[in-house]
């Protein structure tokens, strides 16, 4: 049997090094906050806080946070196209954090999460993206 009569859906799909870079940040972005998770979990259990419920909450909220970033950055790798509406939502609000961040007075960290919220939106939607989660024209199309 010979390759040329393989079918296209029995080839390979290769991810595009756009694509393979907002995975990659988004997984740096789920390792950020697992780190800061854990910290919760350390600050929940070694100090009194005034109110357990919301102590907890927050760090149910912050674990559950990484996971999903995660999640969204392994279907994005396996060119889930039904990630990338989600990958984008995560992006924007990092850009609020961003925001707030500084408002609170701490612009370079601010700074620093706008601009990587807005290069891994221009990551995921770049035309070699678009395509490898199988939006738009596909580049064996004859159209």
């Amino acid at each position: 049997m010979s390759t040329e009569s393989a079918s296209p859906a029995a080839l390979p799909v290769v991810s595009p090094l756009t694509l393979k870079a907002a995975v990659l940040l988004l997984k740096a972005q789920a390792v950020v906050v697992g780190a800061i998770a854990i910290f919760l979990v350390f600050k929940d259990i070694t100090s009194t806080p005034t109110d357990l419920g919301v102590a907890l909450s927050l760090t149910v909220f912050t674990v559950l946070a990484s996971a999903a970033i995660y999640a969204i950055a392994r279907a994005l790798g396996n060119h889930r196209g039904g990630a990338r509406a989600p990958g984008i939502v995560v992006q924007l609000m990092l850009l609020a954090i961003g925001y707030y961040m500084i408002q609170g007075g701490l612009a370079w960290l601010g700074i620093a999460l706008i601009v990587l919220g807005i290069a891994v939106v221009a990551l995921i939607v770049a035309p070699p993206s678009t395509r490898a989660l199988g939006y738009g024209p596909q580049e064996n199309d004859a159209s």
